[in-house]
């Protein structure tokens, strides 16, 4: 089986980029299931109902998130319903599921969504007991792991910690793809970071000049996103069958 699973679609070009690109990497990788990470595919912040929708017609399986989850209020009236899973380590109360377990022929995949809380500042639960909990509950012929996480220690660890046990352990959230694409000892496949699909010179997605005005004279600004038309495209392909994970980068 092949997975092709792209990296955070950030925003109005990360959408363009996705309807450029996504075709033709269909074509040339033959994936048996697309995953997505979605946190920031509306405008920078959140997911809303009419994208969700859109994605899921270019052929998208599952849509993972993170930090931004519920920047779209919205989500709330539709998540329970949709493919769509966020953080499972996320308090109890809050809507939605952590981890969705879907068929392909006669097969199981499951996909796990943590949240990492190295440099995150959100007061969740501990990722790594949250991937025990639920790992004690399911059995599936196929476990992938996003990890959303700032800290690329927290990512590693979790992979090892996880080794032998899932799939694929891969990393979302820092938009810059990582050249660490390897194998485990004990078989799961791993990266740091799958990289973003959007503009390609903005700051990681975001409006550079705003960005950089922050920088120089330490202002909060509100961010928007980058609308440049120069775009990039960062995915991996997880061959189940080979055991083997490698990188797919498109850059204009």
């Amino acid at each position: 089986m092949k997975i092709l699973f792209i990296g955070d679609v950030f925003g109005t070009r990360g959408m363009e980029a996705l309807r450029k690109y996504l075709p033709k990497i269909k074509q040339d990788n033959k994936p048996n299931l697309i995953f997505l990470n979605g946190e920031n595919i509306d405008r920078g912040f959140g997911i809303s109902e009419p994208i969700y929708k859109e994605i899921m017609k270019l052929g998208v399986s599952v849509v993972t998130l993170g930090n931004h989850s519920f920047s779209k209020r919205e989500l709330v009236d539709f998540i329970d319903d949709s493919n769509i899973i966020r953080p499972a380590n996320y308090d109890d109360s809050i809507p939605g599921k952590g981890y969705i377990t879907i068929k392909y022929n006669d097969k199981e995949i499951t996909v796990i969504n943590l949240m990492g809380r190295i440099f995150m500042g959100d007061p969740l639960d501990n990722p790594f007991k949250k991937a025990d909990e639920i790992l004690e509950n399911i059995e599936s012929d196929y476990i992938i792991v996003d990890m959303h996480a700032e800290a690329s220690s927290e990512k590693i660890a979790m992979a090892h910690y996880l080794d032998g046990r899932v799939t694929a352990v891969v990393g979302t959230h820092t938009h810059v793809p990582t050249a660490d694409a390897m194998v485990f000892p004990k078989g799961t496949m791993y990266i740091t970071d799958i990289g973003m699909t959007g503009t390609k010179y903005g700051v990681i997605g975001a409006d550079k000049e705003i960005i950089v005005s922050k920088f120089l004279d330490g202002m909060p600004r509100r961010i928007k996103e980058d609308l440049s038309n120069t775009l990039q495209f960062n995915s991996i392909i997880i061959d189940t069958d080979l055991n083997k994970i490698k990188s797919i980068n498109i850059y204009e």
